[in-house]
């Protein structure tokens, strides 16, 4: 029984993690969709030409959807980092703050990885945190 609710509450912070980084996409991928004055700016400053802000909220959105799916949401955390890791190269580029901005993107990929890794066997069989009882003699 102390299994089960081991499970069931790795299970429920590996939602959090997870509802966390989706909200702040889907958020993100929503205003670039809509592309309200202060992203068109953001998007200036940025170097990106204005036609092409819905775009990059759309492929955004199409990397979140298939994180949300289980079925495709390791397919759609490798891709879905892919694209953190431009946002942080832009936000260095730019001279954004570290701590505050430029390692944001990180943040938002270590909680997309974390849910996945707390909810499925295949991602923490490849990431093995813990010692393993077989030695691999690495």
């Amino acid at each position: 029984m102390e299994q089960s609710s081991t499970s069931k509450s790795r299970l429920w912070i590996s939602w959090v993690l997870s509802g966390i980084a989706i909200l702040f996409l889907l958020f993100d991928s929503t205003i670039h969709i809509l592309a309200p004055q202060p992203v068109i700016d953001s998007c200036k400053q940025l170097g990106f030409p204005l036609e092409t802000i819905q775009a990059l909220g759309i492929v955004q959105l199409i990397c979140l959807v298939l994180y949300v799916i289980p079925r495709t949401a390791v397919f759609g955390a490798v891709l879905m980092t892919g694209w953190l890791g431009g946002a942080m190269a832009l936000q260095f580029r730019i001279g954004a703050p570290l701590l505050s901005t430029a390692l944001s993107p990180v943040y938002v990929g270590v909680l997309l990885w974390g849910g996945l890794y707390l909810r499925e066997n295949r991602v923490a069989a490849l990431i093995p945190f813990r010692g393993s009882e077989t030695s691999s003699g690495f």
